[in-house]
């Protein structure tokens, strides 16, 4: 038998199978990396999807629960009314009517009471207060044997429930003759005897604008659910209070429907994929409505449109790859060994890029970018420019305004590069999160050494400036932390006035010192690193204080204006030098301009709630006067009521005698009550807003105060000033 042995490859031959073993390997990665590709803006699109469709659902909870909130909240201030109504059963058509009045979601309101509770009114009185269509209050006694409210489910349940009950949505047609959900509450005697229940029927029209308005996709559409799954809002206006979810779904073959029905009546969220009979698919996702209410809502976003942009884009890439690969065959094959080094190298070098190009685009994302951040404010503008001298750096600047303070810092790192990028991250984060409760510059500080000082082996440091300006009166708190000094740029030129403390991160429990000053109307703060006084030309000379002065001097006080004068100052006396530092700037020009005022009054009372009454008649003086209408007085008299209460109650020590002044002004812009105690501190302003998606129970005490103060006015500020509380509420006329 003949034996064949297999010749041995030529060079030339390994070379070739070579060649196309990598033109084969390369097609084979570009053909794994499209895939791949695909899969991970499908997987992105669809994460991205997911988010918006859950920023829709809060925002639509948030707009949903506002309005609830704002009706249990009006009802839970009438008990006081409820309870003397009960003394006369025609005083509850007062009553009602008063409900009904202090908020716009509510179109009608009724007491039900159990049988024969009012003998004198028969077995069935239920006093019902709505408007007609020129606004006039219609009054009703709707209880009768055709209407017997006493079998009633919600009736029942609402008797039940001492904490309120939110209905089933239902079609009145005896009372508002429209569709509607009650909120009940206990009405009880005063032996604490459950007599009947105080109700606000509230309109669904709203609930049907605020889930259909601006889709996701214009295919996709918004539902809304009750306790039971009835249909309370939907694209669909036959749906509504006419089917529920199940009826809808009855004839769908895909057994995902029914477990998504099952999870949104028992009040749960999360996400589903639903094919339809016609073989579509949808994303559904969907969550309760916060509150005792019962109600689901979903989002609902057909497939097809989630991805029409992306398998569009991947059709026309489709041949332009293949002719690529082609090239890219062709380019191998000619140089496949020298190109492996090259490309290695090249890959490399890409990365560490990207990466830098990534820590850069993270580093400048944390700072303000949106100039001017405040375009419907007179009294203050701002602008900030940090230009690094590598990739990544370690200055920051930062600012936000709350409770009509300005909060704002400039800080430079030790070091340069990514760690010292790090701690800028860091320290700008402990920024935000420490002043968001804290408006002390000096304990915003402290905290932020504490911190960063703790296990700080590496031994960087941060010179940091903090301040808070009270945009009202102009009234400046600062620390400083080893920076440089600010520049105040007004009618003169000079330094703002700073203790030497030092830099945050070198040593813990460092005592900082807090100071003050009044920055005047027209000033303009300008803050900056030691990459503008240290910034050095061809020669070695440094660019300076005197420069920074000169510039100061001549340079329009526009904040953008301003920066930009100095930034092209120091790239002029520059010239072709290399950048050495990170230069950062910020400039924050105050414009407060003082209106004449047309209207003061003053009352002084004790901290004694027997004054209220006092109180409530001086505000109604003062809304008067400026012509406020019903609502907007009920809605101050709330507002003022509670914060003066609040200070009668805890300002002083217990039986301590004390005095609270409210002062009135308005001019030709806005209305403000300054409220001045002489107790001690307390800042409301610093406490965090009651959670009101809470039960009464689960919710913890305090906070519901201040919350209704926010929501009532438009602004709200305080100060501590010569040892008295000022805390300023103000209203937009």
């Amino acid at each position: 038998m003949q034996v064949f042995k297999r010749k041995p490859l030529t060079s030339q031959q390994l070379s070739r199978r070579s060649t196309i073993a990598v033109i084969a390997c390369a097609a084979l990665l570009i053909v794994g990396l499209w895939g791949f590709q695909y899969w991970s803006a499908s997987k992105g699109i669809r994460l991205e999807v997911e988010q918006r469709a859950k920023a829709e659902l809060k925002v639509k909870q948030l707009e949903i629960q506002k309005v609830l909130s704002s009706v249990e909240v009006a009802m839970q201030n009438m008990d006081w009314a409820i309870e003397k109504g009960l003394s006369d059963p025609d005083d509850f058509y007062e009553v009602a009517e008063r409900l009904v009045s202090t908020n716009e979601a509510i179109v009608g309101a009724a007491a039900l009471f159990v049988a024969n509770f009012y003998p004198q009114k028969g077995r069935w009185y239920e006093p019902y207060v709505t408007t007609d269509s020129t606004g006039q209050f219609v009054h009703k006694q709707i209880g009768s044997a055709s209407h017997d409210y006493l079998q009633f489910d919600w009736y029942l349940k609402g008797l039940a429930s001492p904490n309120g009950y939110w209905s089933e949505p239902y079609y009145d047609e005896a009372g508002a003759l429209q569709m509607l959900s009650s909120y009940t509450q206990q009405i009880r005697d005063r032996e604490g005897r459950v007599v009947g229940i105080f109700v606000a029927d509230v309109s669904l029209e709203w609930l049907g604008k605020i889930m259909n308005a601006k889709p996701l996709y214009p295919s996709s559409y918004n539902i809304m659910l009750s306790r039971s799954g009835q249909i309370m809002a939907s694209p669909i206006e036959t749906l509504v209070l006419r089917h529920t979810i199940e009826d809808v779904t009855a004839k769908m073959s895909d057994t995902a429907v029914k477990s998504l029905n099952i999870n949104m009546k028992a009040g749960q969220s999360g996400t589903a994929t639903i094919v339809n009979n016609k073989g579509e698919k949808n994303y559904v996702f969907y969550a309760p409505v916060e509150g005792n209410t019962g109600w689901s809502m979903a989002v609902v976003c057909p497939d097809r449109e989630v991805y029409a942009d992306l398998r569009a884009t991947t059709m026309s890439l489709l041949l332009p790859m293949l002719l690529g690969m082609l090239l890219l065959g062709f380019i191998v094959w000619r140089t496949v060994r020298s190109a492996r080094h090259l490309r290695e190298m090249g890959e490399q070098r890409a990365s560490m890029e990207s990466e830098l190009r990534v820590a850069n685009n993270i580093q400048m994302a944390m700072l303000p970018k949106i100039f001017p951040p405040y375009p419907d404010r007179d009294d203050v503008d701002i602008y900030g420019l940090l230009l690094p001298a590598k990739a990544v750096g370690g200055d920051l600047f930062d600012f936000y305004i709350r409770d009509e303070k300005l909060f704002f810092c400039i800080g430079d790192v030790s070091g340069k590069g990514v760690p010292a990028s790090l701690l800028m991250a860091v320290t700008r984060a402990l920024f935000r999160t420490v002043s968001a409760h804290e408006a002390h510059p000096a304990h915003i500080m402290t905290l932020l050494n504490d911190t960063i000082a703790q296990d700080n082996e590496s031994n960087m440091f941060v010179t940091l400036f903090v301040g808070v300006l009270d945009l009202p009166t102009g009234r400046l708190r600062y620390c400083n932390a080893g920076h440089d000094a600010p520049l105040l740029a007004g009618e003169h030129v000079g330094q703002l006035p700073c203790d030497p403390n030092l830099p945050v991160g070198v040593m813990p429990d460092w005592k900082f010192t807090a100071q003050e000053a009044i920055i005047y109307t027209d000033t303009t703060i300008f803050l900056y690193t030691d990459g503008l006084t240290e910034a050095e030309n061809a020669a070695h000379e440094l660019f300076g204080n005197e420069r920074i002065k000169k510039v100061a001097i001549s340079a329009e006080h526009r904040p953008h204006r301003f920066v930009h004068a100095m930034a092209d100052a120091a790239k002029q006396f520059v010239g072709d030098a290399e950048q050495s530092d990170d230069l950062t700037m910020l400039a924050i020009h105050y414009t407060k301009q003082q209106l004449d005022i047309r209207f003061s009054s003053i009352i002084i009372l004790k901290n004694d709630v027997q004054e209220v009454p006092k109180l409530a008649t001086f505000v109604d003086q003062v809304c008067e006067r400026l012509s406020f209408d019903p609502a907007t007085t009920m809605q101050m008299n709330l507002a003022i009521e509670e914060a003066v209460v609040n200070v009668m109650n805890y300002a002083y020590p217990a039986g301590t005698e004390g005095d609270v002044k409210i002062e009135a002004q308005a001019n030709d812009q806005r209305l403000k009550f300054v409220i001045i105690d002489s107790g001690m501190p307390f800042d409301p302003t610093a406490q965090e807003d009651a959670d009101i998606t809470l039960s009464a129970e689960e919710r913890r005490i305090g906070g519901l105060g201040i919350y209704l103060v926010r929501q009532l006015m438009d602004s709200i500020n305080y100060e501590r000033v010569d040892g008295q509380n000022v805390l300023t509420l103000r209203k937009k006329l």
